[in-house]
Order: C-alpha cells, then sequence, then structure tokens
C-alpha cells in the first residue's frame, strides 16, 4: 500500500464532512422554527416532529464523530506509511474505512428518520384539508 492510497479518501471524507454540517444546520433551522411554532400554539404534530428531531440530531452527531474519525484515522495511515510503518499504516487506513462506513450508515437512518418526519407533516397538511373541506360542504349547505 503506498501513500496515496489513503490520500484518495481525502476529497470523499471532506464533501461528506460538508454535507453532514449541512444537515446539522438544516435541523437547526427546523427546531428553532418548531420551538417558535410550539410557543405560539401547541399541536400534537408539533410534538412528534420534535421526537424525531431528537433521534435525527443525536444520529447525526454520530455520523460526524464517524466521519471525523475517519478523517483523523486515514490522516495517521498516511503518516505511517510516510513513516515506512506499512503494517501500522495499513491497520489505520482500514478502521478508517470501517469508521467511514459507519458514519454512512448512520448517515442513511438519519434519512429514513428525515423521510418519516417529512411524512408526518404531510399526513398534518392531508388532515388540515380534509377538514377545510369539510368545513367549506358544511358551509355550503347552509
Amino acid at each position: 500500500m503506498t501513500l496515496t492510497t489513503p490520500a484518495l479518501l481525502f476529497p470523499a471524507i471532506s464533501l461528506l464532512l460538508l454535507a453532514y454540517t449541512n444537515r446539522f444546520l438544516t435541523l437547526a433551522q427546523l427546531i428553532r422554527k418548531l420551538a417558535d411554532q410550539e410557543r405560539s400554539n401547541h399541536h400534537d404534530v408539533t410534538t412528534r416532529q420534535i421526537l424525531l428531531l431528537r433521534k435525527r440530531i443525536t444520529l447525526t452527531k454520530r455520523m460526524q464523530v464517524a466521519g471525523v474519525l475517519s478523517f483523523l484515522l486515514c490522516t495517521l495511515s498516511m503518516f505511517a506509511l510516510f513513516l515506512s510503518l506499512e503494517l501500522f499504516g495499513m491497520i489505520l487506513f482500514g478502521t478508517s474505512l470501517i469508521s467511514l462506513s459507519i458514519s454512512l450508515v448512520f448517515s442513511l437512518w438519519e434519512v429514513m428518520i428525515s423521510t418519516n418526519a417529512l411524512n408526518v407533516q404531510l399526513q398534518d397538511i392531508e388532515a388540515l384539508q380534509r377538514g377545510k373541506a369539510g368545513r367549506q360542504s358544511g358551509e355550503s349547505h347552509l
């Protein structure tokens, strides 16, 4: 294994961490928006969204930690290879790949929860529309 093998992961890990940071910022915005809604009027949907957001934040933290650990291990792998410690460098690189895989699994899990959160929101919109249509139908019979 050469020094360039772990170096190939650098751009991918950097982009992945950028994507994770964007996910985190989006979650932070959603939480602030839901907090404002909760202050103005209490909704059951808001409570369900908050529970899903708490899970998503935990997963985002875990995927960021695993991603950063992967980046760090990849860097240490390159340093070990630079020092001609090939076996140690290979072990560090393998561990880096495992950490990156764990990070990706957490990311996939978070995406699944995110999709469920959007479905909760869509269900609420559909219920509001049905209620509105029912009221309009009742008004037209008067």
